[in-house]
C-alpha cells in the first residue's frame, strides 16, 4: 500500500510541472489560441450589434417593440461567417487542448513539441483569416487539415509511446 502525500510533496509535483519546458510552451501557445477564440466571440457580438442582426427576441428589445423589433430577428452573411469560424475553432481547439496537455506532460522532445504547438496556432490563425476575408478554397481547408493533422500527430505519439493500451 502506498502512503498519502504530504502537502509539501504535492507542491513539489506542481513545481516539477512548472519546470517542464514542454508544458510551459504548451501553456503559452494554449493562451494564444484561447485568446484568439475569445476574440471570435467578441467579433460575433460586434457584427451582430453593428449590423443589428439578432438571434433572440430579447436581444433586439432595445431597437423597438413588437413587430418593429422582429425585423432585427434575421440572419446576416457576415455574422454567420464569423459565427461559423468561431464554431470551427471550438471543434478544433478543444481537442488540441486536451491532447496537447497530455502530450506536453509525456516528456516529448522540446523542439518537436514547440513545432507542433506553433504549427497548430499558425494554422488556426490562418484558418480564421481565410474564413473571414474570405480567401478562396483550398486556403481554409488546408489550414483546417494542417491543424487537425497536428492534433492527430500528438495523439499518435502519445498512444505509440506513452500510454498503456
Amino acid at each position: 500500500m502506498g502512503r498519502s502525500q504530504t502537502k509539501t510533496e504535492k507542491m513539489v509535483g506542481l513545481t516539477q510541472v512548472m519546470e517542464n519546458e514542454a508544458f510551459m510552451a504548451f501553456a503559452s501557445y494554449a493562451t494564444i489560441i484561447l485568446s484568439k477564440m475569445m476574440f471570435m466571440s467578441t467579433a460575433t457580438a460586434f457584427y451582430r450589434l453593428t449590423r443589428k442582426v439578432f438571434a433572440n427576441p430579447e436581444d433586439c428589445a432595445g431597437f423597438g417593440k413588437g413587430e418593429n423589433a422582429k425585423k432585427y430577428l434575421r440572419t446576416d452573411d457576415r455574422v454567420e461567417r464569423v459565427r461559423r469560424a468561431h464554431l470551427n475553432d471550438l471543434e478544433n481547439i478543444v481537442p488540441f487542448l486536451g491532447i496537447g496537455l497530455l502530450y506536453s506532460l509525456s516528456g516529448p522532445d522540446l523542439s518537436t513539441a514547440i513545432l507542433h504547438f506553433r504549427i497548430f496556432v499558425g494554422a488556426r490563425i490562418y484558418h480564421t483569416i481565410a474564413y473571414l476575408t474570405p480567401l478562396p478554397q483550398p486556403n481554409r481547408a488546408l489550414a483546417f487539415f494542417v491543424g487537425y493533422g497536428v492534433t492527430l500527430s500528438m495523439a499518435y505519439r502519445l498512444l505509440k509511446g506513452r500510454l498503456y493500451l
